[in-house]
């Protein structure tokens, strides 16, 4: 049975081979009758000679090595007919040498030699072309495609978009809109481009189209807008194609259809950052993230293990974050050193063993909670871990000679209204200050909401857009700045590079969104309409939330980096002891449960959150609507 297996196996093969070796003698033959026909004599040709057996010989081990029987007919295409082409002046040439040292090029006129090669190539490949287009006529009949198909971008995605789409036959590609001018009126496999992109209503009409793809993976933000809002007049189901970093990071396929997210609408252009310099920072170091199995915490394990770094231990109190993100770094870099530990990096003990058992060079501390109004309510548990839980790991930092310790913070610390904001602002202070008592360069990042992230908007608008509304705001004009996930950890990485040792550094988050725009386009993209089918509620201000969120405080005089996103805040001035004797107050206020005291010391050290509480108190907040 295995025999007869091998055999059909085998015989296409052979048979593609028994093709060409035919094709070498017919235009060998062929193209000497042709030149032997000009003479005044005639003369004749035989039809196989020991001549013509060395032609085939020298041009089958040209095939051979050339790989030409790599290539299936059936997937026929330029690439091919240029690998052709190669192997039939490779042959001519292989030709010349074999017959010169046979018998001098005896009777072999030179002008044969130049002609073959060129119509071996025509006799090679029309036989495949028209394989090809009898396979795909036979599966054009077969297979009748379900939807009509417009595409927007009639660039090399879009080429390739359409090359997929026409091999899979589920879709039918019926144009091509593009802004490009030079485009109008050409084909694109077969596909005209039909005009701009504004004129895509009516174009969608004319063509009965059933679906829009966009295919601009480099669009940015105002671009992609643009097209999702002609998708939405055109009334039409919309796709895109992957951006190319996401293709670049292996996170989608180049041909993948997708939903148009909100981050493809509020993201950014690509950020361009040094990675050689981190890489030469962190490759071969040994590498401790806090939190590693949060949202930002484990982009950046995923960024790290990337870097060739020598080590990398993930500290995480969540045992389902550890264990998810353990499994994915296992599974994408199985040759990195991984160690994953389940503990509270406010309990010193689990802390100092972490230390011992990892020696880690560089810290990034993202271990933190992070809920506005849920924190208001918990001042101890606020304080014990964005405060008390910063300053264990910092001291730790220190006395296991730590190189770098980078602190991931938030633009709620500037002139914070909630007790989350005081206590992050709270934990910058310490590392700013001890900054100067330690030999560890501690530095501060500092960047406002990232989109998706664990208990963020984006996923609460999306769950309440499933269950049919109403989506809920808590005012018309709030506004809040947003980036993904990877850009924050990636600026994070290039802002540890830049680090001395006491800076707080911020990420520019380009121009804060509305959140009642936010929430309209999520309830658009999901195929309603805001305006109807699902509605928006607006609920008031939530106790310490702000209208608007800042980056720098008055007090702190910035300055641009040698990175165009990412900004340097001077640090204000506070006296290590003060500081110490606080600290030491709000451990014994944490361990007694006293959050009146706890709430005292952040007023103590944060004179701004007294006045922004003040100014908090007077804001009325709206009724639910």
């Amino acid at each position: 049975m295995q025999p007869r297996r091998a055999i059909a196996r085998i015989h296409p093969r052979l048979a593609v081979v028994a093709h060409d070796l035919v094709m070498v003698w017919l235009a060998w033959t062929a193209v000497n009758a042709l030149r032997w026909s000009l003479e005044a004599d005639g003369g004749s040709v035989a039809l196989f000679t020991v001549q013509d057996a060395l032609v085939v010989a020298a041009q089958a081990l040209v095939f051979w090595w050339t790989g030409l029987y790599r290539g299936l007919w059936r997937f026929a295409s330029t690439p091919d007919m240029w690998n052709i082409l190669r192997a039939c002046v490779a042959g001519a040439i292989a030709v010349t040498i074999t017959l010169f040292l046979y018998n001098r090029l005896q009777q072999v006129p030179r002008t044969v030699l130049v002609v073959y090669p060129f119509v071996l190539a025509i006799l090679l490949a029309l036989p495949r072309l028209a394989y090809r287009y009898w396979k795909d006529s036979r599966l054009d009949l077969a297979r009748v495609p379900s939807e009509r198909v417009l595409v927007l971008g009639a660039g090399k995605a879009g080429e390739a978009l359409v090359r997929d789409l026409r091999r899979e036959r589920r879709y039918l590609p019926v144009g091509f809109l593009d802004d490009d001018r030079s485009l109008r009126g050409a084909r694109v496999h077969g596909v005209p481009v039909l005009g701009p992109l504004d004129q895509l209503p009516n174009v969608a009409r004319e063509t009965a189209a059933e679906m829009i793809v966009i295919a601009i993976p480099s669009a940015n933000k105002a671009q992609m807008r643009r097209a999702v809002d002609l998708c939405e007049e055109a009334r039409l189901p919309f796709r895109t194609v992957p951006r190319l970093e996401d293709v670049v990071a292996g996170r989608s396929a180049f041909n993948e259809l997708k939903e148009v997210a909100i981050d493809d609408l509020l993201g950014r252009e690509q950020v361009q950052l040094d990675w050689t310099a981190i890489r030469t920072r962190l490759s071969g170091r040994r590498v401790l993230i806090t939190g590693g199995g949060g949202s930002i915490g484990s982009e950046l394990c995923r960024q790290v293990a990337r870097l060739g770094v020598e080590s990398l231990t993930v500290f995480d109190q969540s045992e389902y974050n550890l264990y998810a993100i353990e499994q994915q770094l296992r599974r994408d870099y199985p040759d990195l050193l991984l160690q994953v530990v389940l503990g509270d990096c406010r309990d010193e003990r689990a802390c100092e063993r972490v230390f011992v058992q990892s020696r880690p060079q560089i810290v990034f501390h993202a271990a933190a909670y992070k809920h506005v109004p849920l924190l208001q309510a918990q001042v101890r548990e606020a304080f014990r871990n964005n405060v008390l839980g910063t300053r264990m790991v910092a001291q730790a930092a220190d006395r296991f000679g730590v190189d770098s310790f980078v602190l991931i913070s938030t633009d709620k610390a500037v002139n914070p209204t909630s007790v989350m904001g005081a206590c992050k602002r709270v934990a910058e202070l310490f590392c700013q200050t001890f900054a100067r008592e330690s030999r560890t360069r501690f530095m501060t990042v500092r960047f406002g909401n990232v989109l998706d992230s664990a208990g963020s908007v984006v996923p609460l608008f999306r769950e309440q857009i499933r269950s049919g509304g109403p989506v809920t705001v808590t005012h018309p004009e709030i506004t809040r700045y947003f980036m993904t996930i990877p850009e924050a950890c990636q600026l994070i990485l290039q802002a540890s590079v830049l680090g001395h040792g006491g800076e707080i550094f911020a990420l520019d988050m380009g121009e804060p969104v509305k959140i009642r725009d936010l929430a309209e386009q999520m309830i658009r993209l999901a195929g309603h309409q805001s305006e109807g089918e699902i509605a928006i509620v607006y609920t008031g201000l939530r106790p310490g939330e702000k209208l608007f969120e800042e980056l720098f405080h008055p007090q702190e005089r910035y300055s641009q980096t040698a990175h165009a996103k990412i900004f340097l805040a001077q640090p204000r001035a506070m006296s290590w002891t003060l500081l110490e004797t606080q600290l030491a107050q709000a451990e014994v206020a944490a361990r007694d449960f006293d959050e009146e005291a706890l709430r005292r010391i952040l007023e103590q050290l944060l004179p701004e959150f007294v006045a922004a509480q003040a100014a908090e108190n007077n804001v009325i907040p709206l009724r639910s609507a």
